[in-house]
């Protein structure tokens, strides 16, 4: 007799609940909320606000996985980033009137050139990272307070808005209450899924390489093509397909793809999983954590033009406590707090997670003291499952 019960795929249950923990978790909260806010969670705006308005903690999710992967390292500056970045930007687009295209391409630099700093010191001189953002935070913090001159800036240029914010509508589809183009890209990216798994089966096959079963395979493709449909029905409803979603969306699948398919990717995993070893295999384990943290950030110094553009304006407090969203995503979404273990999906699962939460809770009318407080144990029993699992792994 077997020890465990299998569902009908042949993965024990066991099995089951642990791989896909985070992703029962993500739905048992929305639907919490879907009955706790009476449906309202599901209003077209909704949906689409929760993406719009979360846009920056998936980006920043995606460098923040990178330095967790090395060692369970954090950047604590990336809110202070954004706060000196949006200043930057605030400041030369409307104080200065410059171009806002030669504006980003600014912004990009430092935000790049902030990280290269903490990377140096962390990677090079190997001063623990926790020290060095940490600092990070309170420099950058100030230099982006005397950038604004502790004001609030607006920024109302249009071309700059249209670059993050606009909505995408193509005339004689999106002409009515119902905007086509939402429903065609939902159709286009569904059957992308479902034939990319079925190609990746099929390569497989060819090569003898050992597969998942079929039925979770084929289940998970159409379980996302339907969860792909019913948000673009969703933005069908409303104001379509924001610029902001699709920046967000480039940005997920590039860092996807590095960290599944590429070399580079592999590398922060081996450092991760074991320093020692991966740099007497030859691999340069000061550039590793180098370019995690550089790249960390050059997406902080993006998140801070996406928040820019979204709220219209900067100030000394913009970014505060964003550092704690893109951590929290992450651990969420499954990353080992010792670092080698997560993926960019996880982070996005437990961003989504957070954005449910804080949309929830907003919808309610429940204040913002309880909203972190609710985050924070979800946090805290995030980890707590992470630990406990890997020590009866053995990890």
């Amino acid at each position: 007799m077997a020890n465990e019960t299998k569902t009908k795929s042949g993965i024990s249950v066991s099995d089951f609940f642990s791989k896909y923990t985070m992703i029962i978790a993500l739905v048992a909260v929305f639907i919490l909320f879907y009955f706790l806010t009476e449906g309202r969670l599901l209003l077209p705006q909704n949906m689409s606000n929760l993406l719009i308005q979360n846009g920056y903690v998936f980006v920043m999710a995606c460098g923040m996985l990178l330095c967790i992967l090395t060692g369970g390292n954090i950047d604590l500056s990336v809110g202070s980033v954004i706060c000196m970045v949006g200043g930057v930007a605030a400041v030369m687009i409307t104080n200065k009137d410059m171009n806002p295209i030669l504006s980003i391409v600014v912004c990009l630099l430092i935000g790049l050139l902030a990280g290269v700093w903490q990377g140096f010191w962390i990677g090079y001189v190997r001063i623990p990272p926790f020290i060095t953002t940490l600092g990070g935070m309170f420099i950058f913090r100030g230099i982006g307070r005397l950038i604004l001159d502790s004001k609030t800036i607006a920024v109302q240029n249009e071309t700059f808005l249209n670059i993050f914010m606009k909505y995408i509508k193509i005339p004689g589809l999106d002409d009515g209450d119902f905007l086509i183009t939402p429903m065609i890209v939902g159709v286009l990216a569904a059957v992308f899924v479902i034939f990319s798994t079925v190609l990746g089966r099929a390569k497989k096959a060819k090569k003898g390489y050992r597969q998942n079963n079929i039925v979770a395979d084929y289940g998970k493709a159409i379980a996302i093509a339907a969860v792909i449909l019913f948000y673009c029905t969703k933005l069908s409803q409303y104001k379509g397909i924001s610029i902001m979603l699709v920046w967000v969306v480039v940005i997920c699948l590039i860092y996807h793809f590095i960290t599944s398919k590429t070399v580079l990717g592999r590398y922060f995993y081996a450092v991760g999983g074991n320093e020692k070893a991966t740099k007497l295999s030859g691999i340069d384990t000061n550039k590793v954590y180098f370019i995690a943290y550089a790249n960390m950030g050059l997406l902080a110094g993006l998140c801070g033009l996406l928040c820019l553009a979204r709220v219209g304006s900067a100030n000394g407090s913009t970014g505060t406590s964003f550092e704690m969203d893109a951590i929290g995503s992450c651990f969420i979404g499954g990353a080992s707090a010792y670092g080698g273990s997560g993926s960019i999906p996880g982070a996005i699962i437990g961003a989504l997670l957070l954005g449910v939460i804080n949309m929830g809770m907003s919808i309610m009318g429940i204040g913002d003291s309880w909203q972190y407080v609710v985050k924070g144990a979800v946090l805290l029993i995030a980890v707590i499952f992470d630990v406990v699992s890997s020590r009866k792994k053995g990890r």
